[in-house]
């Protein structure tokens, strides 16, 4: 093989990879399963170095995270700052998508460089939903991050006094 053609073959891998993210942002299942059957790997990150799966949830695109996923995709692949679909999702309030993630296998208490997890990146924005369900999926109230906060210390910081009281009696 020439190098001409390798450097077609990745520049047109490459051009697919960024196609199948814009398809995973945008909800476009349809789009995205060609991809896929066409050979994009569903684990494959964008130049940014953002998984398929990461770049669906975070953007609350619930079909698009779940067909990732059943197609194998890692549910705790991690950002470049260490965080994975569930931590980046923390905050946005995307309980269906928090739902999926944990359906397919996302760990719970998985934290990012500074040592955060999803349940404290949703009592940091306020996603009493997000934080219920992540609760009652078995997150750790006890862990803290690098500064050596709890869930439920941040809450307070935060003026979401009914939030760290919810961690509280679940601690």
């Amino acid at each position: 093989m020439s190098s001409s053609s390798s450097q077609t073959d990745a520049a047109d891998a490459s051009s697919r990879v960024g196609e199948a993210a814009s398809a995973a942002r945008n909800n476009d299942v349809d789009r995205l399963s060609a991809l896929l059957d066409a050979g994009v790997d569903p684990d494959a990150t964008d130049d940014r170095g953002y998984s398929l799966v990461m770049l669906a949830a975070y953007n609350g695109a619930v079909d698009t995270t779940r067909l990732l996923l059943e197609r194998g995709a890692d549910p705790d692949a991690p950002d470049p700052s260490g965080s994975t679909p569930l931590v980046g999702v923390g905050f946005k309030g995307h309980t269906d998508v928090v739902e999926t993630l944990l359906a397919h296998g996302a760990s719970v208490d998985a934290a990012n460089e500074s040592g955060t997890t999803a349940l404290m990146t949703a009592v940091l924005f306020g996603q009493r939903q997000v934080v219920d369900r992540l609760l009652d999926a078995g997150a750790d109230p006890s862990l803290t991050d690098e500064k050596g906060l709890t869930a439920a210390d941040i809450a307070r910081r935060k003026g979401h006094v009914d939030l760290a009281e919810r961690i509280e009696e679940a601690a």
